[in-house]
């Protein structure tokens, strides 16, 4: 039976100026493995979501499990609906397809849209929610990870998490979009296998990649070049021009032997640093050391979540490390004050792992013009530099173009090209090529290349082997930089040398240290087992989620929503020193019932409580009855005016502390959860109840995301000089309006992305949905209630007193 068939079809972005896809036509069979391949820009990702069911193309024939959603005669709305209910869809960036912040909770979004009763069978034998959530999560091994928050988990478990979100609808066609593109060789290769085990299960795949390897495992090869299906079959040749894995210059063999870096000066020294994340529970970095010379070309690689994209921030001057020291041409990157950074953001270029974060500006020129306007070069240098940069990255011909309406490939050359128009002496790329076709990673290489040639040092962080064979001098794995004492990081493997299968380590490596696997493209890489190359963060966070031994966590999120607005709200009615006692009693038995460590808990919010702190002594110098204690000049200081500060003060600390336990002990769904059950009157009265908690819910999930998007759009602009970290407060502020519209069309992007998630999850509008999370009141809530009313009754009775 064919699941997808798709007859002579357009499709374009812009009204038909451009077609995306230009008569291309593809049928689907049920059994089938598709690998669609082709490069950057070929059609692969607009085939793949016609076939989704997430887009209709502009003419055409599109027939979807049988059922015709779209013909000349337009597009067929109820048709597309039934259809998107049997197929599933992974993209690339799998956080834009999570919506909830406990794995088991967004595993049962899906199988609610369908409708799918809790427990029990479904009706159709297949059952209910709970069991659909623990077969899926058992296909992809996240079992033991079940009330882990998915945003917190390594890019491989998130891919992981979205393939069973998918799985909990029971697709019979599952389709892929580059969903290993951003992840390290270890988390690819359990994907893969997930999708080996689905495929031999019966499930239908289409898989869109540029990996040789993962084309090979597909039994069909489909192959796009300007819109059209140009190849199709079990023997379609993945060579070439045709984004594979591997590119004709990388597969014939390494670059030629470059000098090696002894007897050179030091360019970069990161001796013995260490450094935790704020809140976390350990060093992402712990005694890390790494050595690179004047005119190196060094590969870093490593596990996701082994602190590559850490360790070339704090060589950037981003972070500070918590201890240890960094230098950089002889600089203190640790200790750096103002002047210092200036000269090092003329030193050091940065070029991140995604390029989208790093344009700003309204054009390519402009933005490639940004770093060396920072370093006040007369307006001639400027364009001199721009044009070099330009030509160099190979963009000259789109230098007028907004950076926004480039393709992935372009964008990153276009990144590269600002940062080299600064002439760094040291230049930090974090995954240049991730996502790139053979083609547009050898033009990446060759850039690579010619800045080697010119002496300029380069820090590469890739998780290809036979990529750091290809442009770097040597290999360091980040699993060899951790220890005390270790001065010497390198694995051993100059280029052109390969690793030793039989013994399961790398020429030169010490014995036990690491294993050989093969790579994406083939080749083996290096990876290590042990707690520090393992991400263990959602590990971690999973045992934190299960706070269920909380008393407050395990409250009906309904009665804990009501119950800590209206302690929250009442700490403004008090107003004397016995009223303050009550409500610090209060307070301390709930975080102590919380099982919240108090240290951590005050750390979260010392920036408010330091904020509502200096707001209270301000009204020292206000009230003005009361014994005077001193005077500051004309301004008399009363002890009613201390007393005042002070509780003013303390009652804002026990709202701030209120609501901390609260978000701690509340997750973004539970919350979410007990606002759309408050409100769920107001539906009869047609307000849309149900979509506004979602908006909630998806707003709560995706601050965190654009918060840190707008930290790296300020990295990029710091990286290259920018006012926004060492300029006058003017220049800062302006520079911070800068981030406005990077932010803007990342909420934008992933606002397209998170709408193509929902559909593909078969949420509408005003839909009936079941819920795999029932909320009931239980006996606790009953008695925290209770402790609530008697606390309220304490502080009346202390103010009838007082009175």
């Amino acid at each position: 039976m064919n699941l997808a068939e798709l007859d002579h079809i357009r499709f374009s972005y812009d009204g038909g100026a451009a077609w995306a896809l230009d008569d291309a036509s593809l049928t689907v069979r049920e059994g089938d493995y598709v690998a669609l391949t082709g490069a950057n820009g070929s059609g692969k990702s607009t085939l793949a979501r016609l076939i989704a069911g997430l887009a209709a193309p502009d003419s055409g024939t599109v027939i979807l499990l049988g059922r015709t959603v779209f013909s000349p005669a337009g597009p067929d709305a109820d048709a597309y609906r039934a259809a998107r209910r049997g197929i599933g869809a992974v993209f690339q960036n799998p956080e834009d397809q999570l919506v909830t912040t406990v794995l088991e909770d967004d595993v049962a979004f899906g199988p609610e849209n369908l409708g799918v009763p809790r427990d029990g069978d479904d009706g159709n034998g297949r059952g209910g929610i709970g069991e659909r959530i623990a077969e899926s999560l058992h296909a992809v091994r996240l079992d033991d990870m079940r009330r882990a928050n998915p945003i917190r988990m390594s890019g491989g478990q998130q891919q992981r998490a979205a393939i069973a979100g998918m799985l909990a609808m029971r697709p019979r066609l599952l389709v892929l979009d580059e969903p290993t593109a951003m992840l390290d060789p270890l988390a690819r290769r359990e994907v893969m296998d997930v999708l080996d085990e689905l495929h031999a299960a019966g499930t239908t795949i289409v898989h869109v990649t540029h990996h040789a390897d993962e084309i090979a495992r597909a039994g069909r090869i489909v192959r796009l070049d300007g819109g059209r299906v140009v190849a199709d079959g079990e023997e379609c040749s993945v060579s070439g021009n045709d984004g594979s894995g591997v590119s004709r210059s990388t597969a014939a063999g390494p670059s030629p032997a470059r000098p090696a870096g002894e007897g050179r000066d030091v360019m970069l020294s990161v001796s013995h640093v260490s450094y935790a994340y704020a809140g976390g529970d350990g060093p992402i970095l712990d005694d890390v050391s790494l050595e690179v010379r004047e005119g190196e070309t060094v590969a870093l690689m490593g596990a996701n979540g082994s602190g590559k994209s850490t360790l070339l921030r704090l060589v950037c001057a981003l972070a500070k490390p918590d201890s240890g020291s960094i230098t950089v041409d002889g600089m203190r990157v640790d200790t750096a004050k103002r002047r210092e950074l200036a000269t090092l953001r003329r030193t050091v270029g940065l070029v991140m792992q995604h390029p989208e974060r790093q344009l700003f500006a309204d054009t390519v020129r402009d933005d490639v013009a940004y770093g060396p306007a920072n370093q006040g070069l007369p307006q001639a240098e400027i364009d001199e530099r721009v044009d070099e940069a330009l030509r160099v990255a190979r963009m000259n011909g789109l230098a007028d173009r907004s950076p926004f309406d480039l393709s992935g490939g372009q964008q990153r050359l276009a990144a590269i090209a600002g940062v080299i128009a600064c002439r760094p002496k040291l230049l930090v790329m974090d995954e240049p090529t991730a996502g790139l076709d053979a083609d547009a990673r050898e033009r990446v290489y060759r850039l690579i290349d010619d800045l080697h040639a010119r002496g300029v040092t380069v820090l590469v962080v890739t998780h290809s082997h036979t990529e750091a064979r290809r442009v770097a001098d040597r290999v360091v794995d980040m699993a060899t930089l951790t220890g005390a004492g270790t001065t010497h990081d390198e694995l051993g493997i100059p280029v052109g040398a390969t690793h030793d299968a039989g013994t399961g380590a790398a020429d030169g490596a010490p014995t036990g240290t690491a294993f050989a696997r093969h790579d994406s493209d083939g080749s083996q890489a290096v990876a290590r087992r042990g707690p520090r190359n393992a991400p263990q963060r959602a590990v971690r966070d999973a045992s934190r989620a299960t706070a269920k031994s909380s008393p407050v966590a395990r409250l009906d999120p309904r009665v804990k929503m009501v119950a800590f607005l209206v302690a929250m709200f009442s700490a403004f009615g008090i107003g004397d020193v016995c009223q303050l006692l009550a409500g610090a009693a209060f307070t301390a038995g709930v975080v102590a019932a919380a099982r919240l460590r108090p240290a951590r808990l005050l750390g979260s919010v010392r920036m408010f409580l330091g904020l509502f702190a200096v707001m209270g002594l301000l009204n020292v110098f206000f009230v003005r009855t009361g014994s005077t204690l001193f005077s500051v000049g004309p301004v008399p200081v009363t002890d009613d005016g201390v007393a005042t500060a002070v509780l003013y003060t303390c009652r804002f600390a026990l709202v701030i502390i209120l609501g901390a336990v609260f978000l701690a002990t509340t997750t973004p769904t539970a919350i979410t959860d007990a606002f759309a059950a408050l409100l769920s009157p107001l539906h009869r009265l047609g307000v849309h109840t149900q979509e506004i908690a979602l908006v909630l819910s998806l707003a709560l999930r995706f601050i965190p995301t654009l918060a840190v998007e707008a930290q790296a759009v300020a990295d990029a602009q710091a990286a290259r000089g920018g006012s926004i970290e060492t300029g006058s407060l003017p220049q800062r502020v302006k520079a911070m309006t800068a981030i406005i519209v990077p932010i803007f069309a990342g909420a934008l992007r992933h606002a397209d992305n998170l709408s193509l998630a929902l559909d593909a999850r078969c949420y509408e509008e005003g839909i009936r949905r079941t819920h795999w999370r029932v909320m009931r009141v239980a006996a606790r809530d009953v008695a925290f209630a209770a402790v609530l009313v008697l606390y309220l009754a304490a502080l009346v009775a202390l103010a009838v007193v007082a009175a």
